[in-house]
């Protein structure tokens, strides 16, 4: 199962029409999209449109793959649970969010190989393709701990409390 969430703030329906086309052309009957506050009917998509803080992580530890804005709980949490995540960035200029953060943080992440993204409709296809293959297991995902490491933590200490 494929889970989609728009997080829970404002609707993100550039994504959820992206990925209904995605799964109406492919066949996919999987997928279940938790949309937020929205009035799009996808064709496809099974729709769950808000989830408690426990259901919405029974969802991520249920799901194949994750497809989500660039939000840092989900993103997080789906590498805490080693389920590979594509994420698209909400845009400041199509006022989806207050700016580009999300951009920025796509970015990196994606570099450092932890997510996949994508910014445009015709890349946000492709990397479907490349999700379903990590997700079959053809190439792991990324996974990080549920805490910090020490040395992060040591270093926080020293720069809160100082070295002495």
């Amino acid at each position: 199962m494929i889970f989609v969430t728009v997080g829970a703030q404002m609707p993100f329906d550039r994504l959820i029409t992206w990925v209904d086309d995605w799964a109406t052309a492919h066949e996919r009957s999987d997928i279940q999209a938790q949309i937020g506050p929205s009035d799009l009917e996808p064709r496809t998509l099974e729709v769950l449109p808000f989830l408690d803080p426990q259901a919405f992580r029974r969802q991520m530890e249920d799901a194949t793959a994750i497809v989500a804005h660039a939000g840092m709980g989900t993103i997080i949490t789906a590498l805490e649970l080693g389920v590979p995540i594509l994420v698209v960035p909400r845009l400041g200029k199509l006022d989806e969010t207050r700016n580009d953060h999300q951009v920025a943080t796509a970015k990196r992440l994606a570099e450092d190989g932890l997510v996949l993204a994508a910014y445009g409709e015709a890349e946000f296809a492709a990397q479907m393709e490349v999700l379903e293959r990590q997700a079959s297991g053809e190439r792991g995902a990324a996974r990080i701990g549920a805490q910090a490491s020490h040395s992060l933590l040591a270093r926080v200490r020293e720069f809160t409390v100082g070295e002495g």
